[in-house]
């Protein structure tokens, strides 16, 4: 066996990788910059010397055998092992970082932290995509994301960062305005921004039953837009108390109420797992994650038991 390992050239397992991976002589032969017979020759060779024929020729299209299938899938983990090690070893701390994340997280307590990465890490550029959509980091070539959800994502590295916590928050103005709240049920009679299931969500962590009373009158996609409103003093809306701190502490916004609704689900900081000694990317894990360790109100809501189910979580909706 090992006289047969020996043999064989990296350059056959390779080209042998594509043409499995792409099903065609002809593709292969054009992502790598060969000729088509260049492909040929090669896997020819590879099957003489592995003594076993790893494709089926047909006029169209080549198929796999059994062999070239166990073969193609070694191949394709070996090669981006190979990819991701020489990358660690050629890859400096500079460049351009992105990070795609959900809006109320990125603009709200990411974007005012991110000058001390920057000023840590000058060589590092980040460009910050703030989006609704969840990206195929190992496709659109972008290096981590911040998500909402339970971290469990195929062939992603995830780390927990911010638990998901909602409560109602409004301006003085309006509190003043509406002659203020002395309880939780106060709330179902006036102006509310959010969606209702979540509403319902709070409700019952704040010991309220349901009711059939005026339901919220405004709901958009993101947690951000509806906090805006608030902000407006057109209502009360839902929003984290982690995320729009710097308003609580400028009493900009109050809490009427202590009680919040907590997710047993969380924001994750999340990147492809074989990239996790690229320099930039361990850079910023170990930065956020430092911040987020740093956040009283993180360890705060983080050390909560979960009251309300992730049915009806922030997660179902962008934030």
């Amino acid at each position: 066996m090992a006289d047969v390992l020996a043999r064989l050239p990296l350059s056959a397992i390779r080209v042998f990788e594509a043409a499995a991976r792409l099903k065609s002589f002809t593709r292969a032969a054009e992502e790598l910059g060969v000729t088509q017979a260049a492909v040929s020759w090669q896997v020819k060779a590879l099957e003489q010397q592995l003594d076993q024929p790893l494709f089926n020729r047909l006029p169209r299209e080549v198929t796999l055998t059994p062999p070239g299938e166990r073969l193609s899938r070694v191949a394709t983990e070996a090669l981006s092992l190979l990819r991701s090690a020489v990358s660690d070893l050629v890859e400096t701390e500079e460049g351009v970082l992105s990070i795609t994340t959900v809006q109320s997280l990125g603009g709200q307590w990411l974007a005012p932290r991110l000058g001390g990465f920057q000023i840590a890490h000058p060589r590092i550029a980040v460009r910050l995509e703030a989006s609704s959509r969840v990206a195929d980091l190992g496709r659109e070539g972008i290096d981590m994301a911040l998500r909402g959800g339970q971290g469990n994502w195929p062939g992603v590295t995830s780390h927990f960062l911010i638990p998901a916590v909602q409560t109602p928050l409004c301006t003085p103005e309006f509190l003043a305005r509406v002659g203020g709240v002395e309880w939780p049920d106060d709330l179902m009679d006036l102006p509310r921004i959010g969606v209702a299931r979540e509403w319902a969500e709070w409700f019952q962590a704040a010991g309220v039953s349901a009711s059939d009373r005026a339901a919220p009158r405004l709901a958009s996609d993101a947690q951000a837009l509806e906090v805006a409103s608030a902000l407006a003093h057109h209502g009360v809306a839902l929003g984290s108390p982690i995320f729009f701190a710097r308003e609580l502490a400028e009493k900009r916004l109050v809490q009427p109420f202590e009680t919040v609704a907590r997710y047993t689900g969380g924001y994750w900081l999340a990147y492809p797992s074989d990239r996790s000694r690229v320099r930039k990317i361990a850079a910023f894990r170990d930065w956020v994650l430092a911040q987020a360790a740093a956040d009283p109100l993180i360890a705060h809501y983080a050390a909560m038991e979960p009251t309300a189910t992730d049915e009806a979580s922030p997660f179902s909706r962008p934030q």
